[in-house]
Formats: C-alpha cells, structure tokens, sequence
C-alpha cells in the first residue's frame, strides 16, 4: 500500500489534527503518501475530489499543527447511503482515480456506521474521535443487548432498546476507555462550573450548567473535577422530587447550588426534557432547544417563590434561578496533553492497521491497571448488533451515584487515570505566551483554511 487517503466526519473536535498529525508521522516513516479528502464524506459526492496532499516527498505540510483544534481538512456531517449503489459505484471510482488504495476515517459511532459500506469497496479503518466519549463498549459483549421494539410512531416502526446488562462491569474491559477530544471538553466544563459557582455564591443563587453529550453522560461526570453540587445524566431518568429536595438542603447549608446537566437529560417517561421540538441536524439527531432551560422551568415551579422570599434572596424564583450553556467552547480551541499525545498514537495505529491488512478495524485507547493506557487494533464488526447497527455507548450505572447525584467510587476511578496528569506544562505556557499578546490586538486572526486553499487539488471533471 502506497498511497491512503484520510478524512475527517460528524462534530469538530479538539484532537483532529493531533490524529491527523499522527497519521502522517507514521506514513511518513512507512513511506506511505496520505492524501487529505477536503470536508468529510461530502469530498466524496463531488465529481472533482478537493484533496490536499499532506505529506509531499514524505514531509509533513506546514499547516498542520496537532496544537490547533480543529481540522485542516474541514469536516462535514455527510454519510454514504448503504442502500444507494450508485453513489458506492462513484466513491469507489473517484478513490480509485486518485490512487487511494485504503481509508482511513476519523469519527465517532455515526462515521463508523458510515464506514461500513465502504469497506465492502476498499479497505477502510476509523480512528476514533468525539467529545462525548460514546465511541466504544462497556465489556465486548454489550452490543448483544440490544433488541428491536415494534414502535408505529418510529420511522421504521421500530426502535432499539438496550436490555438490561448482565455482564459484570470491570474497567479493565472497556473497549475504548477514552476518545480523543473527550478530555479538553470536561477541562473547558469543568473550569466554566469553577467560574459560574463565584456569581451563584455572591448573589446566593441556584445555577444550572448545560453540557454536551447528547445521550452520553460522560462530560457531565467529568465535570465533577469543577465540584458543581449536582451532576444529572442522560442515562438516569430524572426523579424531580429527590432534586428538590437535594437543593434545598444543599441551599439551606450554603446559599447557593450548582447543578450541572447534560442536554439529553429525560424524565421519569423517558422523554427528553430540551427535546421541545422535532427539528432534527444534518445526521437525523433531535435538535434538543434547552435541557437547562427546561429543567429551571420545573424547579421554578415547584420551590416556588415564596422559598426564596422567606430567605430573602430574590423576589420569585425565576429570579433565583439561572442558567448557562457551556456550548461550542467545549469541543474548539487547543487540545490539552492528554488528547493530543493519544490521538496521535490512534492516528497512526489506523495507518499500521491498514497496512496489516485489517481492514474495518478501529484503532482504540485501551486501559489496564497492570499496563495503563495503551493503543490496540478492535474489529469494527464486534461493535455492531445482530442487525449491523452501532450504538452510541452509554454510560454505565456502575460509574454514577443516583442518589448522592455524582460519581459513583467506580465512576471516580474510572476518571482518575484520564485526567490525572492530563494538562500538560506546555498548556499552561502556551496560555500565557500566547493569550495575551500584544500582537493579537493589531494583527488579524489568519485561518489555516486560507494556506490550505492554496494546497487543494482535484480530480478532473467526471465525463457526462
């Protein structure tokens, strides 16, 4: 194999040119040209194939910086049609024409489903990338839980559901402990509960703190490192009444409460609590408008204002209670030491799997209390259910204490080894060299899109 191409899919995420750059680090060393597919999977729809080669007479090009976040290939949250065999047809032909002999994807659970079609057509591997830290399984076994349930409201009429595990949890056999960009989300969340819980404590306050994840409540677990009072999950139905009552208590003692939220947090139904309407993302995701706004809306209701005005601290509880959206700032800017040193080691174990033959593999971050972290090769088939599908990973019971409403001990062990030692000195000095430079109020912001423009080549139009 001479010649790989490399993509990037779904969400930005810290860690992409970190992966990137790992990539090419090894290319270059198996004298192994890789090939940039501008834009995701959407590069691969358009008859001209925008690329950029990365690693010209086996150097890699200046514009790629694995300190940077973001990707210099660009993104796109584009899939291929499995059913669709004209356009496999196509893909196929174009990747060809450009002399690709393997692929190498950098996403989450929806770029690997994607990717399945494609490594029927040539060989194709994922290197694992989100935020949300939903990209593996609990125990090898886990896809096996899953079960189709007749729905008539579902677009298929169907729906899947996970049973209930019977398999012992042991961190030890998690596959994929940890995904790149994972580890600069909950550092940006955490430091963002750090500083809203100064405005709840000075104005005796309740706020609510929304952080991403969709379905997976791993960044909110993470947050625990902010000390917030509260942390809500996804996977836990939320029992309102023990809320309550836990931030009264909590208020009476200190005056103030810091509830962090993860944004698909559902009720005791089930139903999303920010899913307010059926507006869905490029990928076919529920929009989900607000689960923190949603969540003060039932405390407003029923602490009631008379609470607050028997303290005196605030005439209603509207007032009383705020909210804030952690936001994009989770999943931009600089990716701290940990994310940067294993996307790296990820970025480059998908090359050598590619050249081992092993194709539909992903190359994953394992953990072991006998060998730490440690990068593998996982065939992407295990991840899939009976019926070719991949779940999102959830996160497990064992890591969350429902009552006291934080991690669990497991769950505080699972975090430990991730975050201990995780920011590097050269973080804390790239802030402090670079913030605050006086350069940065005269000179413009200069995108690496505007050199890696200057790069792009293309295919030449497909005849009629």
């Amino acid at each position: 194999m001479k010649r790989i191409g490399i993509l990037t899919a779904g969400g930005d995420t810290p860690a992409l040119n970190a992966t990137i750059h790992g990539a090419v680090v090894r290319a270059n060393q198996l004298k192994v040209e890789i090939v940039g597919l501008i834009k995701g999977f959407n590069c691969l729809f358009n008859p001209r194939v925008p690329h950029v080669h990365l690693n010209p007479l086996f150097q890699e090009i200046p514009e790629l910086d694995p300190t940077k976040g973001g990707t210099l290939i660009g993104s796109s949250r584009d899939y291929v049609d499995p059913d669709n065999k004209n356009d496999l047809d196509l893909v196929e032909s174009r990747l060809k024409k450009l002399g690709i002999e393997g692929l190498i994807c950098i996403g989450g659970d929806g770029t690997l489903n994607g990717l399945q079609p494609l490594a029927e057509r040539l060989p194709a591997v994922l290197a694992p990338k989100t935020i949300d830290n939903d990209l593996g399984l609990n125990y090898p076994s886990e896809p096996d839980e899953w079960v189709r349930v007749n729905d008539a409201a579902a677009k298929r009429g169907y729906r899947y559901k996970q049973v209930p595990a019977t398999e012992t949890f042991d961190l030890d056999h998690i596959v994929n402990y940890a995904t790149p960009g994972y580890t600069t989300a909950v550092y940006v969340s955490a430091g963002g509960v750090e500083r809203i819980r100064t405005t709840a404590e000075s104005h005796r306050r309740i706020a609510i703190i929304e952080v991403m994840g969709r379905h997976s409540g791993y960044i909110a677990l993470g947050t625990a490192y902010g000390q917030p009072d509260i942390i809500l999950i996804p996977e836990h139905p939320l029992d309102l009444e023990h809320l309550v009552h836990r931030v009264k208590h909590i208020y009476d003692l200190q005056k103030n409460v810091v509830i962090v939220c993860g944004e698909g947090i559902v009720d005791e139904q089930g139903r999303e609590l920010g899913a307010e309407t059926k507006s869905t993302d490029p990928s076919g995701n529920v929009v989900l408008s607000g689960a923190a706004d949603a969540l003060r809306n039932k405390l407003v209701q029923m602490i009631g204002d008379r609470y607050f005005q028997l303290y005196r601290r605030g005439e209603s509880a509207k007032e009383a209670i705020f909210t804030r959206k952690v936001g994009h700032t989770q999943r931009g800017g600089r990716p701290i030491l940990f994310d940067r040193f294993y996307a790296g080691l990820l970025g480059a174990r998908a090359v050598d799997l590619l050249l081992e033959g092993r194709n539909n593999a992903v190359s994953v971050l394992q953990y072991s209390t006998d060998k730490g972290f440690h990068v593998e090769g996982y065939d992407a088939n295990r991840f899939r259910d009976r019926w070719g599908l991949i779940h999102a990973r959830k996160l497990h019971p064992a890591l969350y204490d429902a009552k006291l409403m934080k991690p669990s001990r497991l769950g505080i062990d699972y975090l430990l080894p991730i975050f201990t030692d995780a920011i590097g000195n050269d973080d804390a000095e790239h802030m402090r060299s670079t913030l605050f430079d006086p350069g940065n109020l005269a000179q413009p912001y200069h995108s690496m899109n505007t050199d890696v423009h200057k790069r792009i080549r293309y295919l030449e139009t497909e005849a009629a």
